[in-house]
């Protein structure tokens, strides 16, 4: 079987480039992991679903402190038979009030990070949340971005960047910091075209890679919806899956598409996102059709102020 190309975006500032889709480690795995599975069935389960998905084409891993996965994505990546500077490695800092680890910041946590993956560098650090405070973490945000600078600025993280920031946040750190983020996170599909007012084409005109996390939310938690009405005239004109169709539109907005998924064919069918291109006057349709709806799953009462 040939191995799919998975398409990449340059970061800036970096020689680094990040594949246009990745495979996630989040929130499923946290809540089964909390919920009391066994920890050699919740390992089973992880690894041989991140070793089936390297092996079938995905080279981008996306992980974070919060999912408490380090320990079955490190093994993953230990059994995998991808060398390392094939694969494009994501970790994320989560301040212990989340986590209930205790790091005095983003880099003993990458430290700690890199220590469980059994890696020696990450290709993107990040932020995961811009609540960081003295009372919560021990450091305010402005000392957290400084500490994850000092990573890039070490070689220990190749690209850096912050997931779930509000554009007025972002904004702000233009003030202190020495690298704008270069990658922001956020959730994204056709109910949420901007996590925060204009956050999306703020950061394209940065040239800061939007990675959308929850893309197929229209499909999975948010039915009945409008675009309902016009996915199966689009399935059939592309002979693509509606998963396709919606990944692919992620894609063509110029977005990193992050997913998952525990079953073989539903990998496979992923990576069939790759072998097309929806037109123009589609992209444009999901996008006036899916702004008629607004569906947020994750951190809804965190960004309605900002809406407000």
């Amino acid at each position: 079987m040939t191995r799919p190309i998975i398409p990449t975006i340059e970061i800036k500032e970096t020689h680094t480039h990040i594949p246009v889709l990745g495979f996630g480690t989040g929130t499923q795995w946290r809540i089964a992991k909390r919920e009391g599975e066994t920890k050699g069935q919740f390992i089973d389960k992880l690894v041989d679903q991140l070793v089936t998905a390297v092996d079938l084409g995905f080279n981008h891993i996306d992980t974070a402190e919060f999912y408490l996965t380090h320990e079955e994505v490190g093994e993953a990546l230990r059994r995998s038979q991808l060398p390392r500077d094939k694969l494009f490695i994501t970790d994320k800092y989560n301040q212990g009030a989340w986590t209930g680890l205790d790091c005095s910041g983003p880099i003993q946590a990458a430290k700690k990070g890199l220590e469980a993956l059994g890696i020696k560098y990450f290709d993107l650090y990040m932020l995961h949340r811009p609540d960081i405070t003295k009372e919560n973490a021990g450091i305010d945000l402005q000392e957290a971005w400084r500490q994850v600078e000092e990573l890039y600025e070490a070689g220990i993280a190749k690209a850096i960047g912050v997931s779930n920031f509000p554009l007025e946040t972002l904004k702000q750190m233009e003030s202190y910091c020495r690298y704008l983020p270069m990658v922001h996170q956020v959730e994204f599909h056709p109910y949420l075209q901007n996590q925060s007012p204009g956050v999306v084409e703020w950061c394209q005109n940065k040239h800061i890679v939007v990675e959308a996390y929850s893309p197929l939310a229209p499909l999975f938690r948010a039915r009945p919806g409008p675009l309902d009405d016009i996915l199966p005239n689009l399935m059939k004109k592309y002979g693509k899956s509606e998963t396709q169709i919606v990944l692919r539109w992620v894609i063509d907005r110029g977005i990193v598409a992050l997913t998952t998924s525990s079953k073989e064919e539903r990998i496979h069918e992923i990576l069939g996102t790759l072998d097309f291109e929806l037109e123009k006057s589609d992209v444009e349709l999901i996008n006036e059709v899916g702004s008629k709806k607004h569906f947020q799953w994750c951190l809804p009462h965190f960004f309605d102020v900002y809406r407000s």
